[in-house]
């Protein structure tokens, strides 16, 4: 049966003269020059786990479909991170299955030879000439290093375990069974730890956003007095995501002033006033699909006020004593907890609060002005591992080479009377990126200064 093409409902209409035409006159097929992606030999070791923890099972990981953005664009396609981890791959509608006996089979959609059908020329979603060539076959075993079949011969029938929710029609054909959620759990927890591809990975994403704030800075004069400033930082930033890497990880949070007290403000609609402070936390997500994630206070004059130092001071002396805290046996919610410590006593030393730290922490009346945990897993997701169980993720212990970020904050929020008046609508966010190592852990993201003098000199030299 032919499939149906994705022509659109304003698609002209093919003669059969013109589909004669379109079959012939093209040069000879041949395969382009690939090679082994420098992923393969590490998504083979994950496979082989993967096999190892379910033997005698089948597993079913989709790559995922493409999401229509409106009417007839779609988003651009990434691939579900599961999925990424295990082969490398990136085309939208691919599966992996690995089968009983531990063989790993990729099943993909290869481009169309152009000698059958309509595809190449006519098919908006797939078509080469709308989208871009796809690898056939040969190339795809090449690129993945893995044994490659047309998604047409995937047979899904009888059990198996299926990652659930990224492909509904891959859901459809296979019965749904009590161990799906075992599986999804395990493709999350096997990425807590990451191997040392993971880390260049990572350490690259960091450098390259690190970069990505120096744009930023150096862009501070010309953004500022424009309508919607906070947009052309992001911008700017945006630009050096697509130059050196996929795109952002996660969309950026660039907030002048009060904004800053907006967990997620992503509308990124504001002016920028040189006397107010700037948050903002991107990070640029490698073409691999690593993602980084870091923010920045910073004072858009160049220097901090009194006011707006001693908010800083607070959240860098907080995060200060997180890292600290760091070490492969820790427990996960140690570094947030002696962050607050940190919070509740800097509160109680403003007269906003007037219990005992121990009180504090006890009641969480603080959260009124942090709101949020100080950190998570960081990896192919902004927020990764997110499907782990909590024994193991958040009421578990640091093992080396977990990536995470350390990022306590104040949000004192514009209307808050609780707050002198001088303090409100001021936010502080300090957010970096670090492994565990064998003795503790190392900040993936120094480049970029901490420390509010630091701060100050470095903004001086870039403006």
């Amino acid at each position: 049966m032919t499939e149906p093409l994705n022509t659109g409902s304003h698609d002209l209409p093919v003669t059969d003269e013109l589909a004669a035409f379109m079959r012939t006159g093209w040069a000879p097929a041949g395969r382009a020059e690939v090679s082994a992606r420098p992923i393969t030999p590490w998504a083979a070791k994950r496979r082989a786990a993967l096999a190892q923890r379910f033997p005698g099972e089948r597993l079913v990981i989709p790559a995922g479909t493409l999401k229509v953005r409106s009417n007839d664009c779609d988003y651009r396609f990434r691939p579900h991170s599961a999925y990424s981890y295990l082969t490398g791959a990136n085309e939208s509608d691919d599966v992996l299955v690995i089968e009983p006996s531990g063989r790993a089979v990729l099943y993909v959609r290869p481009r169309a030879p152009r000698e059958e059908g309509q595809e190449f020329y006519r098919d908006r979603r797939y078509g080469e000439f709308w989208a871009g060539p796809r690898p056939d076959l040969a190339e795809a075993a090449e690129l993945y290093q893995i044994d490659c079949a047309h998604i047409r011969e995937l047979e899904l029938t009888g059990p198996a375990r299926v990652l659930r929710g990224v492909d509904a029609s891959v859901d459809a054909r296979v019965e749904k069974g009590g161990g799906d959620a075992e599986l999804e759990s395990f493709l999350s927890e096997m990425r807590l730890v990451k191997d040392e591809w993971e880390l260049g990975e990572l350490q690259g994403a960091v450098d390259a956003t690190a970069r990505g704030f120096e744009d930023v800075v150096r862009a501070l004069p010309t953004a500022i007095g424009r309508p919607r400033g906070e947009r052309y930082l992001e911008g700017v930033f945006g630009l050096r995501s697509r130059l050196e890497g996929n795109a952002v990880g996660y969309d950026s949070i660039v907030a002048s002033g009060s904004h800053a007290c907006v967990l997620h403000w992503i509308r990124n609609d504001g002016a920028l006033n040189p006397n107010d402070l700037l948050l903002m936390d991107a990070g640029v997500e490698s073409d691999t699909l690593y993602t980084a994630d870091v923010t920045r206070t910073i004072p858009m004059s160049g220097r901090f006020s009194a006011v707006q130092r001693q908010a800083y001071e607070l959240v860098y002396e907080a995060q200060t004593a997180a890292i600290a805290t760091l070490r492969p046996g820790a427990r996960f919610r140690d570094f947030h907890q002696a962050a607050m410590r940190v919070i509740c006593e800097g509160l109680r030393d403003w007269g906003l609060l007037r219990q005992s730290v121990d009180e504090l922490m006890e009641t969480g009346l603080y959260r009124r002005y942090t709101l949020c945990s100080s950190g998570h897993m960081l990896g192919l997701d902004v927020h990764d591992c997110a499907k782990s169980r909590a024994e193991v993720y958040l009421d578990g212990v640091l093992e080396e080479g977990y990536v995470l970020t350390v990022e306590p904050g104040l949000y004192l929020q514009p209307d808050d009377l609780t707050l002198p008046e001088e303090l409100r609508g001021i936010g502080v966010r300090i957010e970096d990126d670090l492994v565990i190592t064998a003795d503790g852990a190392r900040l993936m993201s120094g480049a970029l200064p901490r420390h509010p003098d630091e701060v100050e000199s470095w903004m001086g030299g870039l403006l």
